[in-house]
């Protein structure tokens, strides 16, 4: 028997696990492979609703669908927080003492925001990059009544353009309200306003039509939530009357446990094969990778395409040759209901669409029909 073991189900690893799945359907029936997918909770959560959670356009209950109901009926799921990977064992070794053995191991356990590396960001900022974060966000704005809002920026984060998506949403939030005095302030750590540069290029061009004011080369040191202040390593200070800040992210901790990671938690990984460093039977995808490339849930979409391909080839007896290329697509959120996208691959940059209002309804819509193509059905 081939035992195949996903840690995580999210978007890459609910994905690869139901196109196994499905096209190893008689395999898994005779008892010749198995499939198991750990997930840490019973939910299967759709983060993208987080950024319209702050604004109030989506509620909790939209973004979460049970995992089970996710995956496909063939594969099984196993509930609970992972302790580390034995590597020599080939076992997954679970925090209840149990121990999963697997012959392929796929790691899609994503990346989370970590705030507590920014000495006074918990007590003076807001996130949007987690649920809780997101809901907080949204009564702080809805107590808001003019000011300074600041938008910074750390990286390495998810969702690259995210920051933008809430800096032009907001603006165009504080219009609708009659805040029009009340300013906004976004600043990046690196000398453009996006580390890929088409996309820091239309964003220069954008921001001046909105009367968004932006800050580059500020890497957030400190927050001062006594004062309203926050402090970049280059030295220079600003004010704020509401903070909204993306913080660094990091990988999970199973991944630093496991001593799979590099210092920030992120899997070495084959660029091309997806395959971790080193290994012949441990895949990576999604955020967990070192990859330099977008950490969103497209670039999970378009990797679980090559992992399941090499996958079930290689379980059927081949040499699983398929290559990932860097294919990213992103929308972006650009106020007054419209939307742009970006798309791009290793040998391709990214080019800015003018935004519509079209394409804001298809980014409405991908977000509806996320759930079909997390189970595999689009």
């Amino acid at each position: 028997m081939t035992r195949v073991v996903f840690l995580g189900g999210g978007v890459g690893g609910s994905m690869v696990a139901n196109q196994l799945a499905r096209q190893l359907k008689a395999d898994v029936l005779h008892g010749d492979v198995d499939i198991t997918v750990i997930n840490q909770t019973p939910d299967h959560v759709y983060q993208p609703y987080f950024l319209y959670m702050a604004f109030d356009q989506a509620v909790p209950a939209e973004a979460h669908r049970p995992e089970r109901s996710v995956l496909h009926p063939l594969v099984k799921l196993v509930v609970g927080e992972a302790e580390r990977v034995d590597r020599e064992a080939s076992q997954v070794w679970m925090q209840d003492g149990t121990k999963i053995s697997y012959d392929f191991l796929v790691i899609a356990t994503g990346s989370r925001p970590a705030p507590e590396l920014i000495p006074g960001l918990a007590e003076g900022g807001h996130i949007f990059y987690t649920e809780e974060g997101a809901l907080k966000l949204r009564d702080a704005l809805a107590a808001f009544r003019g000011g300074r809002i600041v938008v910074t920026v750390s990286v390495p984060h998810k969702c690259p353009v995210a920051p933008l998506e809430f800096t032009l949403m907001v603006r165009d939030w504080l219009d609708q309200r009659g805040m029009e005095s009340a300013e906004v302030l976004y600043t990046y750590p690196i000398g453009r306003l996006h580390s890929l540069e088409p996309v820091a290029e239309w964003a220069s061009r954008v921001f001046p039509t909105r009367r968004i004011q932006s800050q580059t080369f500020f890497n957030v040191e400190s927050v001062d939530a006594e004062n309203h202040t926050v402090t970049s390593l280059e030295g220079d200070t600003v004010s704020y009357d509401l903070l909204v800040s993306i913080p660094p992210h990091v990988g999970q901790p199973v991944i630093q446990r496991s001593g799979l990671g590099d210092a920030g938690g992120w899997i070495p990984t084959d660029r091309y094969s997806l395959l971790m460093e080193g290994s012949e039977n441990i895949y990576v995808l999604g955020d967990a990778t070192n990859l330099p490339i977008s950490k969103a849930g497209s670039t999970a979409h378009f990797e679980a395409d090559v992992v399941s391909a090499n996958l079930i080839n290689r379980i059927r007896g081949g040499r699983g040759s398929v290559r990932y290329d860097g294919k990213v697509f992103c929308f972006i959120e650009a106020g007054r209901e419209e939307a742009t996208y970006i798309k791009f691959d290793y040998q391709h940059p990214p080019q800015p669409q003018p935004p519509s209002s079209m394409i804001h309804l298809y980014k409405l819509a991908f977000n509806k029909m996320y759930w079909l193509s997390a189970a595999g059905i689009l």
